[in-house]
């Protein structure tokens, strides 16, 4: 953990690997072809649809167009992030990961993450003692039982209690560790002091089983009721959720996950065998908690209370929900009855009536469509104008798919607007090289390009060696075809897997992404054949656009000696290919 992987060790691991073999390991493969098929990981499926290609080292699924290279796999399959999937690449073929040296500076001087994490740990098992032993603790322990936690829960969910005297924690740990560590404080006139004194304490673990944090409860009607750790080098509550690490233990590949409020509604929930629901940590549910949770669920379910507090929570929660909705994904809201909160209910209607209250809730599509709906008169003009102008901005952040292109039929139909634009959706107009694949069934010459560049990063070499001019291509794309070429150029990746590690993160990885899955049906020996075919006919298109415009400003304004010495030039060039 003390310092980044360094690149050359991420392009070696990837060259190192074969997918073929790593994702055969997880899910078994059958050789079709050039490829090796399965039914997807990612989504139910009764035909395979997941297709790995050995030489391009890629995978994707044709069905729910999830793809990627090696480490985008264990990132998806196994619910990783990105230096997870590195190190555990790194193990399935057997080397160690290298890391880069590195100054830090500030809070990360003074926090080694390694010694953290133990601090974390050792202090967890504290609390747990001191529920157990202290005679405080006995008054917590009395407090969970009369709450109904079982020990069983409170073992699983490692519950403890922070005693009101704190100079223990000094005196067994250090001053300076759990300042570093978040759990003491300095006052304003710098004096120490314990964030947590007398509260039962809640774990906060990340998906690998960490200590990163903690959150504490008063026993008796002083404020704050709640208290969390605060911002540490390990934790960050905008992007971490209670009871995830519990969640995964009894469910590993659960089928939908519940968000409630706080830690009690899940440990009370947990208490009646639903394992389900993880808690946000005192903040507003966030598009980082949703993109987590989406990660090992297909379907979320905002649960919060009934009361203006819990409509408004689930409004923004919603809000945040449009940018991670793509198709196979599921949102659904649902509203308790006034009065109750998650623990009551499961007690007044016991498990079976809860789940069967959280299947019935409303869909995000109904919740969203009622939300916007709220106080307009849609028989009028203006009222169905107002809805249009509330609705159209959350619908545009839906990334392009199906679902969106349903939501603005709802919107359409219940606006009585025949046709709305979609912003950079389904709906947009076509470029003339779209319209061109949809007419003819096959790629444009500029995807062709593009893909076999791409797919076949050696093609780099033919471009330079044909000394094939670039500057003279005009077509949509083209600056994306010019910057992949400078990035093989610059960066000569050993393969396509390599290749597409460079566009992580950037805003032209989908495209990246899309390009390397499209399926060519060139043979091998074809391939450089076909690229400078395509380049060929973009650069034949552009010198006939470059012509067409040169002639026309030649009647209405005249040429310069550069433009006629340009203009002939195109001209010899057009009569010489039609001979």
């Amino acid at each position: 953990m003390s310092g980044k992987i360094p690149r050359e060790f991420i392009d070696d691991l990837l060259v190192r690997v074969d997918i073929v073999d790593l994702i055969d390991s997880h899910v078994p493969l059958k050789k079709t072809g050039a490829n090796y098929v399965a039914r997807c990981p990612f989504h139910t499926e009764k035909s395979p649809s997941f297709s790995v290609n050995r030489n391009k080292q890629f995978f994707h699924c044709f069905g729910c167009g999830v793809s990627g290279n090696a480490i985008s796999f264990l990132m998806n399959y196994s619910h990783l992030d990105f230096v997870e999937a590195v190190e555990d690449l790194a193990a399935f073929i057997g080397v160690d990961v290298p890391r880069e040296s590195v100054e830090y500076s500030g809070q990360q001087k003074s926090a080694d993450l390694r010694s953290l994490y133990k601090v974390m740990e050792q202090v967890a098992v504290f609390y747990v003692e001191q529920l157990r032993t202290n005679s405080e603790g006995r008054q917590a322990a009395e407090y969970l039982k009369h709450r109904g936690v079982s020990t069983s829960v409170a073992r699983d969910y490692m519950l403890g209690y922070a005693p009101k005297k704190w100079q223990v924690l000094i005196d067994q740990f250090g001053e300076q560790a759990l300042l570093d560590a978040g759990l003491l404080g300095k006052s304003d006139t710098g004096d120490t002091y314990a964030r947590f004194r007398g509260r039962v304490i809640f774990p906060i673990r990340d998906k690998r089983g960490r200590t990163i944090g903690f959150g504490g409860r008063v026993l008796d009607d002083s404020l704050p009721k709640y208290l969390n750790s605060p911002e540490t080098p390990l934790f960050h509550k905008g992007r971490e959720v209670y009871g995830l690490y519990e969640l995964l233990q009894k469910q590993p590949k659960p089928q939908r996950i519940l968000i409630v409020e706080g830690y009690m509604d899940v440990v009370a929930l947990a208490e009646f065998g639903f394992y389900s629901a993880v808690a946000t940590l005192g903040t507003a549910t966030s598009q980082a908690h949703i993109d987590l949770l989406f990660r090992f669920a297909s379907e979320l379910v905002f649960c919060f209370d009934g009361d203006n507090a819990g409509q408004k929570a689930a409004d923004r929660a919603m809000e945040q929900a449009f940018s991670s909705l793509r198709d196979g994904r599921q949102v659904r809201v649902m509203l308790l009855p006034q009065s109750h909160d998650p623990d009551s209910l499961v007690r007044e209607i016991g498990v079976d009536g809860f789940v069967k209250s959280i299947e019935s809730s409303e869909t995000l599509s109904d919740y969203f469509f009622r939300s916007v709906a709220k106080g307009l008169n849609l028989s009028e003009m203006e009222g169905r104008a107002q809805l249009v102008n509330t609705a159209k901005p959350f619908l545009d952040k839906l990334p392009d798919g199906v679902f969106k292109g349903m939501m603005y039929a709802r919107l359409e139909e219940m606006s009585r607007v025949a046709s709305i634009n979609v912003s950079g959706g389904v709906k947009a107009n076509l470029t003339s090289n779209q319209k061109m694949t949809r007419a003819t069934g096959r790629p444009s010459s500029a995807r062709v390009a593009m893909a076999l560049l791409l797919q076949n990063p050696r093609l780099a070499g033919v471009v330079e060696q044909k000394e094939i001019d670039l500057s003279r291509l005009e077509f949509p794309g083209v600056e994306l075809f010019k910057a992949l070429l400078e990035t093989i150029q610059d960066k000569k990746p050993a393969n396509v897997a390599v290749l597409l590690e460079l566009y992580r993160g950037a805003a032209e990885e989908k495209t990246i992404k899309a390009l390397a899955s499209l399926e060519l049906l060139v043979p091998v020996e074809g391939v450089e054949a076909e690229f400078c075919g395509a380049v060929e006919s973009l650069l034949v298109r552009a010198r006939e656009a470059e012509l067409d415009r040169l002639e026309a400003k030649a009647k209405n304004e005249g040429l310069n000696p550069q433009e006629k010495e340009r203009w002939l030039s195109l001209l010899t060039i057009k009569r010489c290919s039609t001979k």
